[in-house]
């Protein structure tokens, strides 16, 4: 390795190192501030991907909806991650440790108490932001087959999460996860409803 090329990596090893010291830092001293902005940009990237492969893969060829991004990343970051945050802190607290019961605990509570509510927030939300006439309509439609793509996808998620993750990289590990689940969710959500498919 020449000189000039071990000092770029040297310097870049650095940054890094700098970048990771002070995001650690930031998780322990604004913990809800650095877990939203984590989980807005996953948020972005994941809108953004699905928004793409749909410009490439679909036969409309829709163009790049930076004002549906938005909506979407300002629901997942300004209501998932601090709901997140101290959901999981409480179910930390409430049921500690990783045995295999704490564990089933864990996540059990979470698709079966948070889940619902989050995705009912998702669609009722964005229906709120998109201006529908009727924002539950489209939850209506689309809640049960979400909800059973959530479980498929999450419950193995969250045992790792929750037998392998340390409490306070919870909210960063869903975000991580969250941008496969995201883009199954905006492809969901971009399916129309019947009301859409008969006008």
């Amino acid at each position: 390795m020449s000189v000039e090329v071990r000092q770029v990596f040297l310097m870049e090893v650095k940054m890094f190192s700098r970048l990771s010291g002070w995001w650690r830092h930031s998780l322990k001293t604004r913990p809800v501030l650095t877990n939203t902005i984590v989980y807005a940009s996953f948020y972005t990237a994941a809108e953004l991907s699905q928004q793409t492969f749909n410009k490439i893969y679909s036969p409309e060829k829709p163009e790049l909806d930076f004002k549906s991004a938005g909506r979407i990343v300002v629901v997942g970051s300004c209501v998932y991650a601090p709901t997140l945050y101290y959901w999981y802190k409480f179910l930390d607290n409430k049921f500690a440790g990783a045995s295999a019961k704490a564990v089933l605990t864990k996540v059990a509570s979470d698709q079966f108490l948070m889940t619902p509510v989050l995705l009912a927030a998702f669609y009722s939300l964005l229906g709120a932001l998109e201006g529908k006439e009727d924002v539950l309509e489209e939850l209506k439609q689309k809640y049960w087959k979400t909800f059973v793509a959530n479980q498929a996808f999450w419950i193995p998620g969250q045992i790792i999460n929750f037998a392998l993750v340390p409490p306070h990289l919870r909210v960063v590990y869903v975000a991580s996860a969250s941008f496969l689940w995201i883009n199954i969710l905006c492809f969901i959500k971009r399916q129309k409803v019947d009301n859409e498919e008969k006008v």
